[in-house]
Parts: C-alpha cells; structure tokens; sequence
C-alpha cells in the first residue's frame, strides 16, 4: 500500500508503480489506466488553468460518475484548488447555496442528464450569484499543455494540510452545511478502508453510486494506494448494473443495503450459479443494514456483508473486517478504524459502559477541520473536543458498534421510547417484507404513534398480522406499528439511506 503525502503525488506515485495496470473500467468499456488517468489529469489541469483556475481556487462540481469526473477530481488536485463535489440530486436551492457560500469562482455541470436541465439550472444560478462562471462538461475536459502548470507544492504533515475539499451534507429543512476536508483526512479513510476489506491490486470494486458522494473519492484513493481496479457505473440500475459487474468479475460489490438486495434478487433469479463467482465481500454503509440481510447473502451468494459506519463529517469510523464472525458482521458496524478515539455518551450526559445506549461521539484523523459556516461548529462539538455524530449506539466488549438509531428517529409515544430500527430490523424478517421503514407520525393523544411503511415481494399484509409477527419475534406492545402503509417502493437517496422526511410529509 503505497503512501500519502498528497491526493495529487499518490497519483503520481501509482502510475510510476503500476502505470500500465487498469484503474477504472466504465459501463460503456472504456478502461483507463493509472498512466493515462495521471497523464490526462495534467493535460486537464493545464486546460483548467487557461480558464483562470489555479491554487485555492474553488470548484464546484456535480457531474455523474463518468471516468471524467475522476479526472476532473485529480486535475483540481494538481492546480491545488479547492474542489466541492456536489450530488446530483441536489437542486437550485441546495446548488445556489453551496456556491455562494463557498464562493465558488466555477460551476462545472452536464449539460441534461436523466431528464433534468443541469445547465439551465447552473445558469440561472450563475445569473444571481456574483463572480460564478459555468462549464458544461459531457464527458469532455478542457486541455492545454502540462509544461505550462506550476510544481506541486509539498505538504508537510496532517496538521498542517490545508483544506483541498467541501462536502455538503443537507439537512431536512435547514440549508446545507459544508464539512472541511484534507487530503489526509480522505487518505486516512481510504487507508483503513483498505485495510478492513484486504484491498490487493487484484480486487475489482464496484463503485456504482455517485461519485461525488464521499464515499467516491475515498474509493478512488484507495485504488491509488492498491492498485485495484474500479467498476463504474453512472447510474445504478438493478438489472443492468448487476449484470455489468458480474461481465467485470467484481470481487468486491458495494455499497450499501439498495445495492446488496438487488444483488440478492438477482442471484435468487439464477439460483443454480453463482451470480458473482469471485466475490469476497459486499462492502456497506451509508443506511444501516438489516441483519438478516446479512446472513441471506452469506447463504445464498457466498460472501458476507462487511459494513463501515460514518459521516460525512468524519467518514468509515467504524468498519468490519472480512474475516470477522458472522454474528458480528450481521448486527455490527465493526469496530474503530486505526486512529478513532469513540466514546458512547448517554442520553443523561455520563460515559456509556460496555452495552449500555447513548450518543456516539469521535475524534478521529478523518474528522472534518470544521464545518465552512463556523458558527455550526459550537453545536457540532461536546467540551471535549469530541464529534457528535447524532447517532445512538452502544459499544460491544470487543470493540464493536451497534447503531440503534438516530438522536432524532425515536418515536416517542405516551412518553416511552421506540427506536424506529429495532422495529424495522424485526420486520425485515417477515417473508413477505421486501423493504421497511418505521416513522413517527403526530398524534394528539399519545403524542407520536409508530407507522410501518413497507415495500412488498409478494401478496398483501394487514396491520393484524404486522402485530401477531413482532408478537412472536418478542417486540413489546407498546413497541408495535399502530399504522401500517404499503408502497411499491421506498424513497432513497443515492447513498442507500431511506428519505424517512419525505415518507413523514405524505403520511402526517
């Protein structure tokens, strides 16, 4: 595993190493390689320059997961500009945001893709937003001549790396906040990540959500640092995608619950060979995982779930190992990357003990340098210097973690707590339930009730046999959904995560 000094010399470093290996292979068979991919980042970089961009300089960028945008993503390292990947779900409310607070100087956008006007938007944006320019980018790059860009400067150590990333991260009604990231913050990530799952260069990785999500520069580092090889897909499609990673070999099938049921329902359909003969593991996180979810692929795909927990603020704190105990890969997140300092606090301010419930907090070498709005930083932090992460957990003997909620997704009914995932982890089970969600809804007399939103295999199913199942299961009573709702399909966000806001607004 090669070494980190900067985004941009790992880069270099891997194409001196293995310049002719295969770093990404596209959903159209393009294939790049780690030469051609530093190669063209130069020429992109100087392209860039032409155009004014250069040293700190911010770049917003919100372009699909083409082999373009890994380029884009290495030439705004090499010029040492400040580079904000934004999903593409994101719209003008989110986008127009960002980019003045940011102060984005360049809005790189596709011209329409998947029936939506990014270039309009980002025009309209533009028009209202004081010294914005806009690319639109289709799979191509400016270019210019790589003679013509600066030396790299050197970093002289984590401490005093400067700031090269924003993420955003959005909330339900507030505005979006922009976490502040490092080079060695999304090294450290990718280097324990790596480590966890055993990466070696003859790993191919599916890496079929959006790239622009964190989760996408962290892959990409640690294929620089590997070797391995990416599968990349611009758009997930459970049928197309399935059969383009099983063409490409994967041996790792990521990233998340959405991905590993459709995964699942494919090998379901071929029953008789395996869908992915070589796979070693299903790299997960972004949603927690329903635990039977686990032991189903195990069954019938060969090759455990191996799930890491984090944020965007401070990414893959906790990650499973491939060769842990299925019970601990099935009902834990795996426990702390090299580096993490966890502590459980909890709901009445004291230090968790082993088992015991509370609010996961962290310091950690890829916890964020702050949000970009500094004010944000005060609740963001306890008087410790610790991370809130906003999530409830509780830490086994052996060091692993257990998410058990959300800080905000505990319905509370007649003053008892329910935590909407312990439901939904019971109700996974029943064979009927394809996917669930479990919602607080308002309620004038016992102030929430708990309603089960479910997406169905096959046939029909009442609320009566919703109680009887979690009955059995030994759900309490006053745990149990008093509503139920069936959809065709959950909501969710690139990231696997359910849009549980959404589903409260069209049940409230």
């Amino acid at each position: 595993m090669l070494d980190v000094s900067s985004f941009w010399d790992l880069i270099e470093q891997r194409a001196r190493t293995t310049p002719d290996a295969r770093m990404a292979v596209d959903e159209t068979g393009r294939v790049m390689t780690f030469a051609q991919y530093r190669d063209d980042a130069e020429r992109a970089a100087a392209g860039l320059q032409e155009m004014g961009i250069g040293k700190g300089a911010v770049v917003s960028w919100q372009l699909p997961t083409w082999l373009e945008s890994f380029v884009l993503c290495a030439a705004l390292s090499r010029l040492e500009a400040i580079q904000n990947p934004i999903l593409p779900i994101y719209r003008e409310r989110e986008v127009g945001f960002i980019a003045r607070q940011a102060k984005t100087s360049l809005l790189i956008v596709p011209s329409v893709w998947r029936n939506f006007d990014f270039q309009g938007m980002a025009r309209g944006i533009a028009a209202t937003t004081d010294g914005l320019d806009v690319m639109v980018s289709d799979k191509q790059l400016p270019t210019g001549d790589p003679k013509t860009l600066p030396a790299p400067t050197s970093q002289s150590g984590a401490e005093e790396a400067p700031v090269r990333w924003l993420f955003y991260t959005s909330g339900t009604t507030a505005d979006p906040k922009g976490a502040q990231h490092t080079d060695y913050t999304i090294a450290a990530t990718a280097k324990g990540m790596s480590e966890r799952l055993a990466l070696t260069a003859d790993d191919r990785s599916g890496v079929v959500f959006p790239f622009t999500h964190i989760a996408g520069p962290i892959w990409l580092m640690s294929a620089l640092m590997t070797g391995c090889t990416l599968i990349i897909d611009e758009a997930f499609d459970p049928v197309r995608t399935t059969q383009f990673l099983k063409d490409n070999d994967v041996t790792l099938a990521g990233s998340g619950t959405i991905f590993h049921m459709a995964y699942l329902k494919a090998q379901r359909g071929q029953p008789d060979a395996p869908l992915f003969p070589h796979v070693r593991a299903f790299p997960g996180g972004g949603a927690p995982k329903p635990p039977k979810l686990h032991y189903d692929m195990r069954k019938e795909m060969g090759a455990p779930i191996v799930s890491g927990y984090g944020l965007t603020e401070s990414p893959i704190l906790t990650m499973a190992s491939t060769d842990d105990a299925d019970e601990a890969l099935a009902n834990t997140e795996g426990r702390a990357m090299r580096g993490v300092d966890l502590r459980v606090v909890t709901l009445e301010g004291k230090v968790a003990g082993i088992g015991e419930e509370g609010e996961i907090r962290a310091k950690a070498p890829q916890l964020m340098r702050g949000y970009l709005d500094m004010a944000l930083d005060k609740d963001a932090f306890d008087e410790d210097g610790y991370f809130r992460t906003g999530d409830l957990g509780k830490l086994d003997a052996d060091g692993n973690v257990t998410i058990t909620g959300r800080l905000k997704d505990i319905i509370i009914r007649k003053g008892e707590n329910i935590s909407a995932k312990e439901v939904e982890d019971l109700l996974f089970q029943h064979p009927r339930v394809a996917d669930v969600a479990v919602i607080g809804l308002p309620d004038p007399s016992s102030g929430e009730i708990a309603c089960a939103v479910v997406a169905l295999r096959e046939g029909t199913l009442t609320l009566l046999e919703v109680a009887d199942f979690l009955k059995t299961k030994g759900l309490r009573n006053q745990a149990i959904p008093e509503r139920l709702e069936i959809l065709d399909a959950l909501p969710r966000n690139p990231a696997g995560k359910v849009l549980k806001q959404d589903l409260k607004k069209q049940f409230s």
